[in-house]
């Protein structure tokens, strides 16, 4: 290693800037190439308006040299798989597929409209128009899209305080609530702005869909105790209203509610753990309405409430009403609206990968804010994809999107011809469903995993369960992607920062706490920053610097003795462009060392006399280079 200094003068420094284009050669040094800050008088490159020009100008571009084929798949994003479809190959498993996930979508319909405190056919509206809308404007071709548990609660939850669910109102706000979420999700992807998501943990999303699962398991607790149940969506006062109202029990619908949930979750286990007994998943909820009905026929309890009559025939088109209230509703849309990105969105890129195929988030966004938007004028309530029906639309074999179209099919055909049969279904039938569906939910592996890998996310998981629990889900959402922020911002704030040594034998420099046989020199540190360089860690990365001075590592040193360290290296290879147009640089009076290292081949480096340098990071137009040969 190659070690020169240079005079550490400000004359120095001043007259080698005011040579912008030119080499600057120090005493048995490699020449040094200094380019100077540079104001926005002079370039304008660094301006926010020009970059936004820029990017703007960019997707113009962009836009001019699409092609026809390409504005249609844009547009239609259906085009890519009818233009390339194989009926010989994947019509007979697209079937299979889209009758599979039709006779599961059925019952499972029904049942969230239950639980969404809304009658059972407007689960059926959910699962016909948005169906065949997303096959059409959806990017996945394997997501089964339709009412969902988390989203019903959610829905069950903002209406409960607003109108009484016997209301008119009650189903116009639900009907309302779909058309603004749909809004809300298509506007997020016109913008391109499904990248923000990105800033909720995992933890946080796993954590929230345990305890909203819970939260719907105890809210069905009534259908099997034969008694009513306070509607809330917290722990305390579902555990309190049941316990209270212990001598009303019944014990026919706690029986058949009982059979039929045991019966549906071992026909779920052998379809998960049995390849060839893998259509058994999906025939569980027919199997448990058809149990459920045939008890009810024979034996006639009187305990047993039933769905009772159901509207026959297609939904008819109208226009959402009372917008009054559509203020109201922008919280719990926005809420909506993130955990359907959050569950289809991810649930769509996972089954792309498995598949083959590319997914655009954003444009799968648009395709769920189509869908919500059209369903909300034929009576649907927010929809989105489901995990379990799009897990079981995988299995079966979906090639392409017409999968999703049998489906819709199968929904106009029970609409239409089946509706009479459902009549005597058994409420403690459709909650066993829901039971059954939601206990998959209950993520308890998560957070065993997350104890042993990552305390903080466990912590993160812990937070967001405990405050869904007992304090409800839109507090237990804030506080979750509160939290899941604030460790973004702490450790973007707070970067990780790594002394290097030279492995023996090598140019290789890498961090001394992995690699203790490296060495490093007496009188130098050579530091890396794990981070972009920004205002709000440069305090933080000043003050670990100046520890140097006086607190250094153990490794192996090498080189003549010396008091104390008088060079910091900054390893800077990959920070000394700065995207943002912030530069680093020096207060007043301070005067700055240069000196020349080669870390490795390639390598651009920074020697700073750290006894006489204060790092600050200021908001300026300039961007501040330093090339090394």
């Amino acid at each position: 290693m190659e070690i020169t200094y240079a005079s550490p003068s400000s004359q120095n420094l001043s007259s080698s800037s005011q040579r912008s284009s030119s080499y600057v050669s120090m005493p048995a040094a490699r020449p040094v190439k200094v380019i100077p800050l540079q104001h926005p008088e002079t370039t304008s490159s660094c301006s926010a308006a020009s970059s936004f020009g820029a990017l703007v100008s960019k997707r113009i571009g962009n836009f001019k040299r699409m092609t026809w084929i390409q504005w249609i798949e844009t547009l239609l994003p259906c085009s890519r798989w009818i233009r390339t479809y194989k009926w010989r190959e994947y019509f007979q498993v697209d079937l299979m597929a889209g009758t599979t996930v039709g006779i599961m979508l059925v019952p499972q319909a029904m049942s969230y409209a239950k639980l969404a405190g809304l009658q059972p056919i407007y689960g059926l509206y959910s699962g016909f128009v948005p169906i065949f809308v997303y096959a059409i404007f959806g990017s996945s071709r394997q997501l089964a899209i339709g009412p969902v548990a988390l989203v019903s609660l959610l829905v069950s939850n903002v209406l409960g305080g607003i109108a009484d669910s016997s209301d008119e109102l009650y189903t116009e706000l639900a009907i309302l609530l779909a058309l603004m979420v749909g809004i809300f999700e298509s506007i997020m992807g016109l913008l391109r702005l499904g990248w923000l998501i990105r800033f909720i943990s995992h933890a946080v999303i796993s954590g929230f869909t345990t305890a909203s699962a819970i939260v719907i398991a105890l809210s069905q607790a009534k259908y099997f105790l034969g008694y009513d149940v306070a509607r809330s969506s917290k722990i305390v006062p579902l555990i309190k209203s049941i316990i209270l109202g212990a001598d009303k029990f019944s014990w026919p619908p706690f029986l058949v509610g009982s059979i039929i949930l045991a019966i549906l979750l071992i026909m779920k286990q052998l379809g998960k753990s049995r390849k060839y007994l893998r259509f058994l998943r999906a025939a569980g909820p027919l199997t448990g309405v058809v149990l459920g009905t045939t008890i009810v026929k024979i034996y006639h309890p009187p305990s047993i409430t039933l769905v009772g009559d159901i509207p026959q025939g297609l939904p008819n088109f109208s226009i959402p009403k009372s917008f009054e209230c559509a203020m109201s509703l922008i919280p719990t849309a926005i809420l909506i609206t993130g955990v359907a990105i959050l569950e289809s969105v991810g649930i769509a890129k996972a089954l792309a990968a498995k598949n083959g195929y590319e997914l655009d988030s954003n444009q799968e966004l648009f395709g769920l804010g189509v869908a919500n938007i059209l369903g909300s004028f034929f009576s649907a309530y927010p929809t989105t994809g489901s995990f379990s029906r799009s897990a079981v639309n995988h299995e079966s074999g979906a090639k392409t999107g017409l999968s999703g179209v049998i489906t819709g099919i199968i929904m106009a055909c029970a609409l239409l011809f089946m509706t009479p049969l459902f009549e005597h279904i058994p409420q403690c039938a459709l909650a066993a469903i829901v039971v059954s569906a939601v206990m998959g939910l209950v993520d308890y592996d998560e957070a065993i995993f997350l104890w042993h890998v990552d305390k903080k996310d466990f912590l993160l998981w812990t937070i967001t369960s405990i405050t869904t629990l007992f304090l409800g889900i839109e507090i237990g959402v804030l506080v979750g992607v509160g939290a899941s922020l604030a460790f973004v911002i702490h450790e973007s704030a707070n970067p990780h920062i790594a002394i290097l040594g030279r492995l023996p034998g090598t140019t290789v420099y890498r961090n001394t706490q992995q690699y203790p046989e490296a060495y490093t020199y007496h009188g130098i540190v050579i530091v890396r920053i794990d981070a972009p360089i920004y205002f709000a860690n440069i305090s933080f990365i000043k003050d670990r610097l100046r520890e140097y001075e006086v607190d250094v590592d153990r490794s192996t040193r090498r080189g003549p003795e010396v008091e104390r360290i008088y060079f910091v290296i900054l390893e800077m290879a990959r920070k000394l462009y700065f995207s943002y147009p912030s530069c680093l640089v020096v207060e007043k009076h301070i005067f700055i060392s240069f000196s020349m290292i080669v870390l490795k081949h390639g390598a651009r480096s920074l020697l700073l006399n750290i006894s006489n340098l204060i790092l600050v990071m200021k908001n300026f137009y300039g961007c501040f280079k330093i090339f090394m040969s």
